[in-house]
């Protein structure tokens, strides 16, 4: 085996915190993997790069993707400053979506050499894990041809969106990922059109299961499918 395969990865419990400041972690983080793969080359080194999973909700914000529409925005920011809301325009795949309360955010920042290089495996296995999580709830969901994330009533006219991603890679290293609706207000997503679909729902774990449950027990059959997918281990 090469030795310079490293398959364990350190989870980050951030909590709730502000989005800007945990995309300045992900920044620094990423950054530093990549310093860690490009010096490797330049002096023929054999450092590990090491991987990451940073997990946390924000207070209410949308993000738009690099290739996202603005348009897709359907509140001014007269109405975000009023209402205390946040607005980013940001450098992952995918067009615009709402993180806030009730809601998990799993940032994997993983060097996908030491796993396999293939985003849209990469991308297929982040919603396996998700599909697995809400599995083990009592909730069927799955993916909707074309369309990337998890979704409930997948096999039907009327599907509905539960968990959205968007991931950055550069040199094989991940960042952003995906945003989990456990006990979200649905509400928020009345003002975007999520990911640029039109005509298309949004739902939430305690919606599909008519209870409440906590962030923190899904945060954990989350994590812990992510690890049985990608084979990595937990430290």
């Amino acid at each position: 085996m090469n030795n310079l395969i490293n398959k364990k990865v350190k989870i980050i419990q951030l909590g709730h915190i502000e989005y800007q400041e945990a995309w300045d972690k992900q920044e620094k983080i990423f950054k530093k993997i990549i310093s860690t793969k490009i010096n490797n080359r330049k002096n023929k080194k054999t450092d590990q790069t090491e991987n990451y999973l940073l997990s946390c909700s924000h207070p209410h914000v949308y993000t738009l993707g690099r290739s996202g529409d603005e348009e897709n925005l359907l509140i001014d920011k007269n109405f975000i400053k009023k209402e205390n809301l946040s607005f980013y325009k940001i450098n992952r795949g995918g067009d615009i979506t709402y993180h806030g309360p009730g809601q998990i955010v799993i940032y994997p920042i993983l060097d996908l050499e030491n796993f396999f290089t293939d985003i849209h495996k990469y991308l297929r296995l982040l919603e396996e894990s998700v599909i697995l999580t809400l599995k083990k709830l009592n909730i069927e969901s799955g993916r909707v041809e074309g369309l990337t994330g998890v979704w409930v009533n997948h096999n039907s006219n009327t599907p509905k969106k539960i968990c959205a991603m968007g991931v950055k890679s550069s040199r094989w290293v991940t960042m952003h990922g995906l945003a989990l609706n456990v006990n979200t207000d649905l509400k928020y997503f009345q003002n975007i059109i999520p990911c640029g679909i039109q005509g298309k729902d949004v739902t939430s774990i305690d919606k599909e299961i008519k209870d409440k449950i906590s962030l923190e027990k899904v945060e954990k059959i989350l994590i812990k499918n992510l690890s049985k997918v990608f084979e990595f281990k937990i430290i």
